[in-house]
């Protein structure tokens, strides 16, 4: 990514996210009145002025706090600010200089790196003397912005240009292949991305929920690029009682929405569970390219057949995506992962796959010799021809004489002849059927 990339830094609750919403134009970080709530590094694309750059959003900074949440944030930040060009220091206009802001401030000056003190929550023109108290962190001039009311946020960015390197604006590779990690909570999906990526890029701790946004990851593999979206787990609904909660939900299915293919994530030592059945279910109708990873497979006890065993279960309950490729990896020890990523390919190939006009109806005439079509009161369903009208995901439009002739049965069995001869491993094939003439 060859863009200047702004990080978005404070204590907690001093609005870094809605910030970070304005800016970006959507509502992508979780906002809610109550301290924490954004653990993670949130990254998006954003413009100013014709000026492309990354801007990353932050979990509140506790300098001091020895909990485990905080600690980890607090790891996080600082690996966002290693990355950056420019850092926002918010801070909370209404209540002046903290204790917290003085520490932050001088982890900030330590980092070498352009520093915005962006003074937030100045609803009105008139600017307060608490804003004045700011000038002691030594960060520079406060900048005056209301994030709620949409008021600086301009001339903000203004500032922000300003200082950006020359050699990092280069247009966007809008090809990359978009990835969502899937799956209920506490299964390993941020694991998984941080052995992939190498790093830790998303917070890994054994409290289930702890991922609540979706997370972007770029990544290349074997000169492929590809963005990896961390997802929070989907719960039960009636485990679901905080509104965050209930914001990690949708962020996890608009995750899904925006991906090109999904990989669920299912924990070995549980086997497929209701909240997978779901998550699978909502991919499919999507029409995702789906790979199926059963991780923690090094602490599952094994005999001579628990392979075949857990296959034919997994094929079992999720029947509706039995063209899911199924990898058995462990995200701690990296068992695997590489043929995770070899999958990845194969199936983005198939997604994009389309065939000729002319093969496709070679195998529909070969279909209908092979299987003669069903009938109801003496009238035969009748198959004229098909063509492929889309990819991403593959789809038939097939012309015949009547809808209703066109049972479900049948569908089946051409959908399964064309992947005889194609494939199509990972991705689900849709069909329109058209009555000539229509």
């Amino acid at each position: 990514m060859n863009r200047p990339v702004v990080c978005i830094v404070g204590r907690p609750n001093v609005g870094k996210s809605t910030l970070f919403n304005k800016i970006v134009g959507k509502r992508i970080a979780i906002t809610e009145d109550s301290p924490g709530v954004t653990r993670d590094r949130i990254y998006s694309e954003a413009e100013w002025l014709n000026r492309y750059f990354i801007l990353i959003d932050t979990g509140g900074l506790e300098p001091e706090s020895e909990e485990i949440i905080p600690m980890n944030i607090k790891r996080q930040v600082e690996m966002a600010i290693d990355t950056a060009d420019v850092i926002l220091f918010v801070v909370d206009g209404r209540e002046g200089v903290t204790a917290t802001d003085m520490e932050i401030a001088n982890i900030l000056r330590r980092s070498g790196k352009e520093i915005l003190l962006v003074c937030n929550k100045v609803d009105t023109h008139k600017v307060s003397d608490k804003v004045f108290e700011f000038y002691e962190l030594g960060i520079g001039n406060p900048i005056p912005i209301s994030a709620e009311q949409s008021l600086g946020i301009g001339d903000l960015l203004d500032e922000v240009i300003k200082h950006f390197p020359e050699d990092k604006e280069k247009d966007l590779d809008e090809d990359i292949v978009k990835i969502s990690v899937i799956g209920k909570p506490n299964v390993g999906k941020s694991s998984l991305i941080n052995n992939i990526l190498g790093e830790e890029r998303v917070i890994v701790t054994d409290i289930p929920g702890t991922t609540r946004d979706a997370i972007d990851t770029y990544v290349t593999f074997e000169n492929e690029k590809y963005i990896f979206i961390d997802t929070a787990g989907l719960r039960r609904k009636r485990s679901i009682y905080k509104n965050v909660e209930r914001y990690s939900v949708v962020r996890t299915l608009t995750a899904i929405d925006r991906s090109d293919l999904c990989i669920l994530v299912i924990d070995g030592t549980e086997g497929v569970t209701e909240q997978d059945t779901k998550i699978a279910g909502y991919a499919h109708e999507k029409g995702k390219g789906i790979i199926i990873a059963v991780n923690k497979w090094d602490i599952v006890e094994k005999e001579t057949n628990t392979y075949w065993e857990f296959e034919k279960n997994i094929k079992s309950k999720l029947s509706f995506i039995t063209y899911a490729p199924i990898v058995f990896i462990s995200a701690k020890t990296g068992k695997r992962v590489n043929k995770l990523l070899e999958l990845i390919k194969v199936v983005n190939n198939n997604y994009n796959l389309r065939i000729s006009t002319g093969v496709l109806n070679d195998i529909i005439n070969e279909a209908v010799i092979l299987n003669q079509p069903p009938s109801d009161k003496g009238v035969r369903l009748k198959i004229y021809y098909g063509t492929q009208v889309a990819v991403r995901p593959p789809k038939f439009l097939i012309f015949i004489n009547k809808k209703e002739l066109m049972h479900f049965s049948y569908q089946r069995y051409l959908e399964n002849q064309i992947r005889q001869y194609f494939g199509f491993e990972g991705v689900p094939i849709q069909f329109e059927f058209r009555e000539k003439g229509d």
